[in-house]
């Protein structure tokens, strides 16, 4: 009885220090998740009105001529920019990114050469050891992501796509509904496109405002906003990915709490059978020992 008993309080502290530490990562991806939220919320404004003048510029600019307005033809190499973490223990958070990104890949009937730009470590370590064309990954970006980690991976996206590495260049990452939803999404990025909803309304006001002053021109606008755009999409992309990241983060933690308390009730229920039962086969024995004596003693 005492070794089973044993047995049972040692998995019953080892159970309760796994939950002490998920509870503990719990409450630090739910105070992270506030920043990343407030963070990703706060850039989707930004995002849509600057789509929403460079739709305008488009159509007041139709000579303007740049590089990433420029499509490539024929469209042999699409990038694939994948977002992913830089650790786990965020339940199915990176795999679902990797999954969507390997299902667009396969579904692009075009004979193309498909190349990976890693953002975060699961997402790089996945790709290379699998043999992807991987054109660049950066990893160890932290919590507390910065403008300027955005302009990096900007320009070497811009540099790829002008240099003839890649054709068509895709984000994919993962949108943030709430902590226990987050849709993986893919977002073309390169050549600059418009929505046709947003361009055909831009038509419409270039149509009607013909004296709308520039200063400078609309061209000379359009294609200095054109870098700052991509930037934007990209540290868009990446503020959604990271409060993605902490809401899966903090469900799985808190799933797995839930689960170790769980276990832990059963674990001591077990045990608590365990000492009974010991403890009735020692009545047993020793009503049995007595039961002897006495007839012995006869």
């Amino acid at each position: 009885m005492a070794k089973g008993v044993r047995d049972f309080k040692r998995r019953i502290r080892s159970v309760n220090s796994t939950r002490q530490i998920t509870k503990a990562m719990k409450m630090v991806s739910a105070a992270k998740l506030r920043k990343a939220q407030e963070k990703a919320e706060s850039s989707r404004p930004y995002t849509g009105k600057l789509q929403e003048i460079l739709a305008r510029l488009v159509a007041m600019s139709s000579g303007a001529k740049h590089p990433l307005l420029e499509a490539h033809d024929p469209i042999k190499r699409v990038t694939y920019v994948v977002i992913t973490g830089d650790r786990g223990l965020c339940g199915g958070f990176n795999t679902n990114i990797i999954r969507k990104a390997n299902q667009t890949i396969m579904e692009d009937e075009r004979p193309v050469e498909a190349g990976i730009v890693a953002v975060g470590r699961r997402g790089r370590d996945f790709y290379r050891k699998r043999g992807y064309n991987l054109q660049g990954d950066f990893i160890n970006l932290g919590d507390n992501l910065d403008y300027s980690q955005a302009q990096e991976i900007g320009q070497f996206i811009a540099q790829l796509y002008e240099e003839g590495a890649a054709d068509e260049v895709y984000l994919v990452f993962a949108h943030f509904v709430n902590a226990m939803r987050q849709i993986p999404t893919v977002q073309k990025i390169l050549p600059v496109e418009t929505p046709e909803d947003i361009k055909a309304e831009a038509e419409e006001y270039a149509r009607f405002s013909p004296d709308y002053i520039y200063e400078p021109d609309a061209e000379q606008i359009l294609v200095s906003l054109l870098p700052r755009y991509l930037m934007s999409q990209v540290y868009h992309a990446m503020q959604e990915s990271k409060a993605s990241e902490q809401g899966a983060r903090m469900t799985a933690m808190g799933s797995a709490t839930d689960n170790a308390s769980e276990l832990i009730d059963i674990l001591t229920l077990e045990m608590n059978k365990a000492r009974q039962a010991g403890i009735t086969n020692e009545i047993l024995e020793i009503s049995s020992g007595a039961e002897a004596l006495k007839k012995g003693g006869r």
